[in-house]
């Protein structure tokens, strides 16, 4: 059997498997994302922190998720071409990825962590096909998730953030003091090869031959037609407004309150394994039970509680290391909930004619906002302290809450044609 046989008969095999099957393809995609991602968001800047690096160039450093920003200039052309027909379309996008991606984390074993500049080079290239792959990754999920799959499908995805993290972040902090830098970047590099596996079980979901005639070429242009987008683009800029802000500096904020790097990495880990991997289970459930705008006005609102208590913190109110980690701890907590409830209302929202180019768009406005507060919190840390930074970030989101409610109800009163695949 030939090459092209083999990945035919994959593709469709794959229309008959079980929904446990596409949830551990999508667990095994996003996982494969999430460990080069919480590498170089997670385990560098406290260690950056640590060499003695300014607060300042740490969050310039958040600048490395520009090209996630802006990788809905190409989303286009992702759903549109398939760079390897004898995988696929998407799976021709994501193996060949995944491989580069991992020689790149590989790479950084060349160089030592306080060489920023070459460092920060090799991580750009590590970050623009990581959100090549993302692209491809959304696309499949928006296409083959269902109204009734779709939140499980979104836990998961949001479980394998954790799992990312776990070994991404915690595992780099935790190891780079027991094994040393070189070693332990070269165990990342070859565990992020390992969900690779899932592609095998990939494939395009068929669509009948007269719906391929009349499939609309997939552009920008085609998610701005559509009704609501504005409004459906205003709430992705809005609900998590915030999040940079307190991001951006919360791990060096723990530095500089003398909270070990390693404590961090356990923290960051144990959160994601227990409460990560617990809220997005959770937050599946509440979706299905109470609703998408209930579900979002109760993280929202925790949330903007997380962020008052490192406030207070910080001025001293309410001191403590244990406060700090706990607030950091449910943080965590919070954020896996919250990733399950948007990304639900983002795939719902994107058509079955351009899957990853309209999912891409809202992402990259999600991203875009958390990038300017993380590449600035540096900044506003350094000039006016942990205080008013942490008490900007809890007021943006509570304003946020209400303005993307408000939008939700704008959008439920003028709903939308039903999508295919919806």
């Amino acid at each position: 059997m030939t090459i092209v046989q083999a990945s035919r008969a994959l593709d469709e095999g794959l229309v008959s498997h079980g929904a446990g099957r596409l949830y551990a393809v999508l667990g095994g995609l996003y996982l494969a994302q999430g460990i080069p991602s919480y590498l170089l968001l997670v385990a560098l800047p406290p260690l950056m922190r640590e060499s003695g690096a300014s607060r300042t160039a740490i969050g310039l450093f958040s600048l490395l998720l520009l090209p996630l920003v802006l990788k809905f200039a190409i989303a286009p052309l992702v759903d549109r071409y398939a760079p390897w027909p004898a995988l696929g379309h998407r799976r021709g996008w994501v193996v060949p990825t995944q491989l580069l991606v991992s020689a790149g984390i590989a790479s950084m074993a060349l160089i030592e962590p306080h060489q920023a500049g070459q460092l920060f080079a090799i991580c750009v290239v590590i970050t623009l096909l990581s959100s090549v792959q993302d692209i491809a990754t959304d696309g499949y999920a928006v296409r083959h998730l269902t109204g009734k799959s779709r939140p499980i499908g979104n836990a998961v995805q949001a479980g394998s953030v954790a799992l990312g993290v776990i070994i991404g972040g915690t595992m780099a902090l935790v190891l780079v003091h027991q094994i040393g830098w070189r070693p332990t970047i070269l165990l990342v590099a070859a565990l992020s090869l390992l969900p690779l596996i899932a592609a095998i079980w990939m494939g395009d979901k068929p669509e009948p031959a007269e719906a391929a005639v009349l499939r609309k070429r997939p552009s920008l242009l085609g998610f701005f037609r559509r009704p609501n987008a504005w409004m459906i683009l205003a709430f992705a800029l809005t609900y998590r407004a915030s999040e940079g802000l307190v991001r951006g500096m919360e791990g060096p904020y723990l530095v500089d309150i003398k909270v070990p790097t390693d404590w961090i990495g356990y923290l960051s880990g144990g959160a994601a394994a227990t409460a990560g991997l617990l809220g997005a289970a959770i937050a599946a459930l509440i979706i299905r039970k109470a609703g998408l705008t209930a579900t979002l006005i109760l993280l929202g609102g925790l949330r903007s509680l997380c962020f008052l208590a490192f406030t207070l913190n910080a001025f001293g109110t309410w001191p403590g290391i244990a406060v700090a980690l706990s607030a950091s701890a449910f943080q965590t907590f919070i954020r896996y909930m919250e990733l399950v409830a948007i990304y639900s209302f983002f795939m719902r929202s994107s058509s079955d004619d351009q899957p990853g180019t309209d999912f891409t768009v809202l992402t990259c406005a999600e991203l875009v906002i958390y990038l300017i507060g993380a590449s600035i919190a540096g900044l506003l840390a350094d000039r006016f302290g942990y205080e008013t930074l942490f008490s900007l970030a809890t007021v943006i989101s509570v304003l946020g809450v209400g303005l993307s409610v408000w939008m939700l109800e704008k959008i439920k009163a003028h709903p939308a044609p039903v999508m295919a695949g919806a």
